[in-house]
């Protein structure tokens, strides 16, 4: 069909986190006039909250990236299997270290996270050090109005209120103040005087870090280009012409119905679905997580206007999403915090039991990983909420979900009298008072306990794998991921399955082009980030596959759209 257009363009993205952006700078760079819907008012989706970090097995970082890459095809043939194409996993670890390296061309720069371990250490292949973790950025340098459209990190990952962005990295600095350590007070004198002077001129800290500063930088890179963004402006259909070739799209900008023509097509990366909650019932599986923490536009809407032009969804594969154990309180303010638990249970003194007071899994492992020994143990006994189980001692040296480490006591009382935190003053009250069997809390603890003292955990062997091993305590003997529990008072936090992102996307091909239900490309129509279908499915083999996989298919995706403008590629 034809259409009186009221703006052109040449590439039209829709959504603004890390793939959408990443497809927009990359086309803007190759000389096509680019243009970003993002349906709320606020630049970078769920990457914004996020870490930031990229898996990119095989860069340039790594000692010999060549076998790092050859070595990670096969710890995802053995992960991944037949669960997604192969093609996928192949051009994503193809073009993942050259689409890094473009980017560092452009601007956008990333460190090497040189310890970060795989999520299955126990599958040969796995490797160290493929995450890359993106610089920290000026916020300054987007202007005031720029800056104001950020949106602002989960605030729980901050401090003062999330208006300090720091690195985990400097935490750790943070918290050695607390033992004395030089190096702790110069870097709390750094941050605190950067962000006391950004506080006389911003609502928040300008110095930003993780998901802030992957979507910061890759929105600086794009003005300079002489792309645009326009916020307020979901995209509500797509347009075809009589051949079937998408050439544009239709968007509700401020009340106002527009038709944009895009010659060298459409990329999709609107976030998924996570944040819809009739999709999380359909979809994902059962009980259906409530809560998410994702960002509020990932409601599945660009997955339903592909549909309406030919592309196709593709097969379901195991449960569906990404997962974190996410704890859920109440802001100060009286809004939902969704706290993902990613680091705190392999702190020393630290358990997660299910119902009937018993361990089920080895907490240190990936967040993944442990909700989805959360759904496997619901099927005998009701592990949904789990319950963080610590003491006095672990809780003020590690904290846990929203609490800080070294909270007072008094302060400890609002998180109680909130619900969020539960307190006994024995194991049994505790019990009581998340309503877990008393006796099998007690056999927890005792065993725990013991398990402590030798270093060795005889039922899920936490502290014997390497990735659990880098979030414990270096300084606790003998085991730095196993604590005693036997400081009174002790402490509980509900833990819930919340998906931090959905796999189930679009089919694509192996340069993000949309496929219909035959296999076959629906020319101008490209998908990536969680509007694609996972080149991992439902398997999560290391830190920041889902942004890495974003990155390198809205790369692919713009490049093939920039040859497509030049010629008659399909």
């Amino acid at each position: 069909m034809t259409a009186d257009w009221d703006h052109h363009v040449d590439l039209l993205v829709v959504g603004s986190g890390a793939g959408g952006l990443a497809a927009a700078v990359v086309a803007a760079q190759e000389g096509l006039d680019v243009l970003v819907l993002e349906k709320s008012a606020w630049l970078g989706g769920t990457t914004a909250y996020s870490a930031g970090t990229a898996w990119i097995p095989g860069h340039r970082f790594q000692a010999d990236p060549a076998a790092d890459s050859a070595a990670a095809g096969g710890y995802l043939d053995a992960l991944v299997g037949d669960r997604a194409p192969k093609e996928l996993r192949e051009s994503y670890l193809a073009h993942g270290p050259e689409m890094i390296d473009h980017l560092e061309r452009l601007g956008t720069a990333f460190w090497h996270s040189r310890t970060a371990v795989d999520y299955h250490p126990e599958i040969p292949g796995h490797g160290v050090g493929r995450a890359l973790e993106p610089h920290t950025f000026d916020g300054r340098r987007l202007g005031r109005e720029g800056f104001a459209r950020l949106r602002r990190p989960v605030a729980e990952f901050g401090l003062f209120g999330g208006t300090l962005m720091v690195r985990r990295s400097e935490m750790n600095d943070l918290l050695a103040v607390f033992r004395g350590s030089v190096r702790g007070v110069s870097t709390a004198l750094r941050l605190g005087g950067r962000w006391a002077v950004d506080m006389l001129r911003h609502p928040r800290g300008t110095r930003l870090a993780m998901g802030n500063a992957l979507v910061a930088s890759l929105y600086h890179q794009l003005l300079r280009r002489g792309g645009d963004v326009w916020f307020d402006a979901p995209a509500t259909g797509l347009v075809a012409d009589d051949e079937g070739r998408v050439t544009g799209a239709v968007a509700s900008v401020r009340g106002r119905r527009f038709r944009i023509a895009a010659r060298a097509g459409v990329v999709l990366a609107a976030g998924g679905f996570a944040a819809d909650p009739e999709l999380r019932a359909r979809h994902l599986p059962a009980p259906a997580p409530r809560f998410t923490p994702a960002a509020d536009g990932a409601t599945g809407d660009s997955l339903a206007l592909a549909r309406t032009v030919g592309g196709a969804p593709a097969a379901p594969s195991g449960d569906n999403a990404l997962w974190f154990p996410s704890s859920v309180g109440r802001r100060r303010d009286g809004s939902t915090a969704v706290f993902p638990h990613i680091w705190d249970r392999a702190r020393p003194g630290i358990v997660a039991v299910d119902a009937a007071g018993r361990r089920f899994v080895d907490e240190s492992v990936s967040y993944h990983r442990f909700v989805r020994a959360m759904y496997d143990a619901h099927a005998s006994v009701p592990a949904i909420p789990a319950w963080l189980v610590t003491d006095a001692r672990a809780l003020s040296a590690y904290g846990l979900g929203m609490i800080r480490p070294h909270t007072p006591r008094r302060l400890l009382r609002r998180h109680v009298r909130s619900g969020y935190l539960r307190a006994g003053r024995t194991v049994r009250e505790l019990a009581a008072a998340i309503e877990v069997d008393a006796e099998g809390l007690a056999r927890t603890v005792a065993d725990s306990n013991r398990y402590a003292r030798t270093g060795v955990d005889e039922e899920f062997g936490k502290g014997g794998h390497p990735y659990g091993r880098q979030y414990g305590d270096p300084a606790h003997t003998p085991n730095v991921n196993l604590g005693p529990i036997d400081r009174a008072p002790f402490y509980a936090v509900a833990v819930f399955p919340t998906p931090l992102a959905t796999s189930l996307g679009l089919r694509i091909d192996a340069e993000g082009r949309v496929l219909d239900e035959h296999g076959e490309p629906v020319p101008g129509l490209y998908a990536c980030g969680s509007d694609a279908n996972s080149p991992m499915a439902s398997q999560y083999p290391g830190a920041g596959c889902q942004i890495g996989a974003a990155l390198t298919f809205g790369y692919l995706a713009a490049r093939h759209a920039a040859r497509r403008a030049d010629g008659p590629l399909t």
